[in-house]
């Protein structure tokens, strides 16, 4: 065992000094990080006079401010809490946490501010701490930043701490979080995550108004059907009954006399078939082959393949850019934005670039051979990789086609609202004629 000498700040900022055991440095080191004490100097004095059977303490010659108050103090505070925290992780299947977990906001959020509060100085343990205060009202986040700030104390790193929650952190951000660590540059990288999460919010928000329209009208014209069918038909098909007095009734009002009959008569046989219409086309979704015609019908049916084709790009572009402007390394980069999409065609597009990549090929080139990327997108990266501004021509891609994503969707809503207007006239006066065509047919024969 050796003394080491230490200069530190604790986890209130404060600067504390003093001497204590350790067997060699990185032991050293490890045991200020227990208590929450970042080094700004540690040197070693000499060996230990004799081991002693009492545990290590961190015991420090003075308090800057003139206080004999210690760190060991402040440290066996951190520790008693930070055992508090693992106590309640054991509590297993029966420890259930009412409060929902964090989401893409949330995460925003967080990324945004711990790059605000590392860019004034504060140090990592001391960011987090503050951002754990404000998760009072998210007791499942809470305990997850508690959980990161633990694994930083032992030592480990902050990507460390958040790929213990994959599901939360993914690998986009886990691995620019890492690259940022790696390059000393963690608070311009949770800057350039925050603003490509608050993009990608923005355009999701953006896609969700853009469907509210075309939903009102839809549920609209399926209460006025139901309603049509369930209320309005059968009265008028007691009058026919009682009027044409046997006669047969019009093809298209004998159609919807019998769909009024199945609503009357069997109203949960119809909801069923509808529920099950539509699990029935979610459960095909889910599956290998459903899921791939999907994806072919989102990049082929005209209403919708801008909308689809141009989302996709913007992302792959705009994930790439913000990884390899963040230090992460080409292939890695290649494979993690592969790992973000959806749709089967652009996965399989990023795996052969990613595979010509790495034996030496230049993405341009496979690129071109993709029939997936517009012909401009090849051209701005090819430009990219021959003037060494990569990065840059992948985030100007990213942002004219972010643009062109708000143009298609706009376009998309303004086409489907006359669309579906049309469609509920359409049913409508359908149901409306063929109720008023035996009307005529009574009307000839009373004349």
């Amino acid at each position: 065992m050796a003394i080491f000498e230490y200069v530190a700040t604790d986890a209130t900022g404060n600067s504390v000094e003093g001497t204590f055991e350790a067997s060699d440095d990185q032991d050293a080191r490890n045991i200020l990080a227990q208590y929450n004490l970042t080094p700004t100097s540690l040197s070693q004095q000499g060996a230990a006079p004799a081991p002693t059977p009492t545990p290590i303490a961190v015991t420090p010659a003075m308090d800057l401010t003139g206080s004999n108050s210690s760190a060991s103090t402040a440290g066996a505070k951190i520790a008693k809490k930070s055992s508090k925290v693992k106590k309640k992780k054991k509590g297993g299947l029966l420890d259930i946490e009412i409060g929902g977990g964090p989401n893409n906001e949330d995460i925003s959020v967080f990324t945004r501010q711990m790059s605000t509060l590392i860019q004034a100085g504060l140090p990592l343990l001391r960011s987090l701490e503050v951002m754990i205060k404000q998760q009072e009202k998210k007791p499942k986040f809470k305990k997850m930043l508690e959980s990161v700030a633990e694994k930083v104390s032992s030592g480990g790193t902050l990507s460390d701490g958040l790929a213990m929650y994959p599901k939360t952190f993914d690998k986009l951000y886990v691995n620019m979080v890492r690259a940022g660590e790696a390059g000393g540059v963690l608070d311009l990288v949770l800057t350039r995550l925050a603003q490509f999460q608050e993009k990608s919010i923005r355009t999701i928000k953006k896609v969700k108004s853009a469907m509210i329209y075309p939903s009102v009208i839809m549920f609209v014209a399926v209460g006025i059907v139901t309603l049509l069918m369930m209320v309005v038909v059968p009265q008028f098909e007691s009058i026919f009954e009682q009027m044409l007095r046997g006669a047969p009734l019009p093809g298209p009002t004998q159609i919807v006399v019998d769909i009024s009959d199945l609503f009357s008569s069997n109203p949960i046989l119809v909801l069923g078939g509808m529920a099950g219409s539509i699990m029935g086309v979610v459960l095909l979704k889910k599956t290998k082959q459903g899921s791939k015609g999907f994806d072919w019908l989102g990049l082929h049916v005209p209403v919708v393949r801008d909308v689809v084709s141009k989302s996709n790009v913007s992302r792959i572009t705009r994930t790439f850019g913000t990884l390899l402007s963040s230090g992460v390394p080409i292939l890695q980069a290649l494979q993690i934005t592969g790992d973000t999409l959806t749709n089967f065609f652009f996965v399989k597009a990023m795996t052969n670039i990613h595979n010509a990549v790495r034996d030496g090929e230049s993405m341009a080139v496979q690129m071109n051979r993709e029939p997936v990327f517009p012909t401009m997108v090849t051209s701005m990266v090819e430009i990219g990789e021959e003037t060494g501004e990569l990065p840059d021509m992948l985030t100007r891609i990213a942002d004219n086609f972010d643009e062109d994503v708000d143009n298609a969707v706009a376009g998309v809503t303004s086409l489907i609202e006359p669309v579906m207007i049309v469609f509920l006239a359409v049913v409508v006066g359908f149901i409306v004629i063929a109720l008023f065509l035996p009307i005529v047919s009574i009307i000839e024969n009373l004349g």
